[in-house]
């Protein structure tokens, strides 16, 4: 597997630990939540292979990821009810491929609007962090990681 010294999902621990909370590992990705939680229930899907692109995957592989993907969303919307989750592909710096799982709620905070990467407003305590990763693992039926 390629991995990147430099890169937090690469390297997990204390690099990803400054700004997600680990959810579980899946079939292509590592699943964590966002440690901003002013749309409750954010997550990032990251893939296992460091790479920049969906094209740098093979065609399984991408298949593969995108079920990991929405199985997540699927979960989100089990666990959290929001009326919309937005998808965010970014990486311009950070050049591994992860999505972020953005759930919305009709009313609330930037609805109908792009949403804040990291407004810094919403900080939870590692066990509000563990309670929304346990309920996101039991509507994967995922084991922690």
């Amino acid at each position: 597997m390629i991995k990147d010294e430099t890169c937090a999902y690469c390297m997990q621990g204390d690099l990803v630990a400054a700004f997600a909370y680990p959810v579980c590992e899946m079939k292509t990705s590592f699943l964590y939540v966002f440690k901003e939680q002013s749309k409750r229930g954010r997550c990032i899907v990251a893939h296992k292979k460091h790479v920049s692109e969906l094209i740098d995957l093979t065609d399984q592989e991408r298949n593969d990821f995108f079920a990991d993907v929405a199985a997540v969303s699927r979960a989100i919307h089990e666990a959290f009810h929001p009326d919309k989750v937005n998808y965010g592909a970014y990486g311009d710096t950070g050049c591994h491929l992860h999505f972020h799982l953005v759930p919305k709620y009709k009313g609330g905070e930037e609805w109908g609007g792009v949403f804040e990467m990291n407004s810094g407003k919403t900080i939870l305590t590692d066990g509000e962090y563990e309670e929304m990763a346990q309920l996101i693992r039991e509507h994967l039926d995922a084991p922690a990681f």
